[in-house]
């Protein structure tokens, strides 16, 4: 029984090894802290996870630059940052936590002077989909529950993403996230800053003070 628990937990590994490499947002050093710290309780040896991680990065190959849609997907964000709307990459694991952050970016932004009128985002969670699924889902909304002013950004969102040849599956309800089909996900480390220090970057370099 133990031998079966070791081989599960050693996939377990693998699989959280694969999915951070193929993100494209981690450098070797961070992969390695974040698997330590998931799996702290399984007392997993640094030794391992460093092995494990070299056979991966080995398996997986190395890769150089970014697919047309990830490339396309950025520019997209830029441009709707440039309309004063948040859009950040890999915002935390889940919805709950890249709501968290793109208030408290909005928050950081008012205090000097800026005016965001709403945000966008996609979360770890939402890589690990569009990689088995190939679509990939993107949350938006204004920073006052105002329905109308949501479904504003989001239509502005949506003929963004359209401009940039991505097909769109939304129902137009502030209730349902806007959905990329056939998304072709592959995106290399360049040791940019993305996250809410990348959207922080971003939005300081394009826009200018009230």
């Amino acid at each position: 029984m133990g031998v079966i628990m070791d081989k599960e937990l050693i996939d377990e590994i693998n699989y959280e090894i694969q999915l951070l490499i193929k993100s494209g947002f981690y450098d070797e050093d961070e992969i390695l802290e974040i698997i330590d710290d998931e799996f702290i309780e399984e007392n997993i040896s640094q030794d391992l996870i460093l092995k494990l991680f070299l056979e991966n990065k080995e398996t997986l190959g190395e890769m150089n630059e970014d697919s047309e849609d990830f490339t396309n997907l950025k520019n997209a964000f830029l441009d709707l940052t440039k309309e004063n709307i948040i859009s950040i990459h890999n915002a935390g694991y889940d919805i709950e936590e890249g709501i968290q952050d793109s208030f408290e970016l909005f928050t950081h932004l008012r205090n000097n002077k800026f005016s965001p009128i709403g945000f966008c985002f996609y979360t770890f969670e939402d890589i690990e989909n569009v990689l088995a699924e190939n679509d990939l889902a993107i949350a938006f909304g204004d920073f006052e529950y105002d329905e109308k002013k949501g479904l504003g950004i989001a239509k502005r969102i949506v003929s963004v993403l359209k401009d940039y040849g991505f097909e769109i599956d939304w129902n137009e309800s502030v209730d349902e996230r806007i959905l990329i089909k056939g998304f072709d996900w592959k995106k290399h480390f360049d040791g940019k800053e993305y996250s809410m220090d990348g959207a922080l970057e971003d939005f300081l370099g394009l826009n200018k003070e009230d």
